[in-house]
């Protein structure tokens, strides 16, 4: 069963990352953070950021 429910919460972290990093990923030619200059470096940061609240938040209902 902590195999099962290992495996799933990893894929419940990389999910939100992915989606970030897709959204990104996609070449708009009108995005507001291309403007800022840092815009990049605080998305991610915010992925940094979400990763681990999930991972803490894994580990603390023990389900990794």
């Amino acid at each position: 069963m902590v195999y099962v429910l290992s495996h799933g919460s990893a894929g419940t972290i990389s999910i939100p990352l992915t989606l970030i990093a897709g959204v990104y990923g996609m070449n708009f030619e009108y995005m507001p953070e291309l403007t800022i200059w840092y815009g990049y470096p605080t998305v991610m940061a915010v992925m940094v950021l979400l990763a681990a609240f999930l991972l803490l938040h894994f580990r603390r209902q023990d389900w990794i």
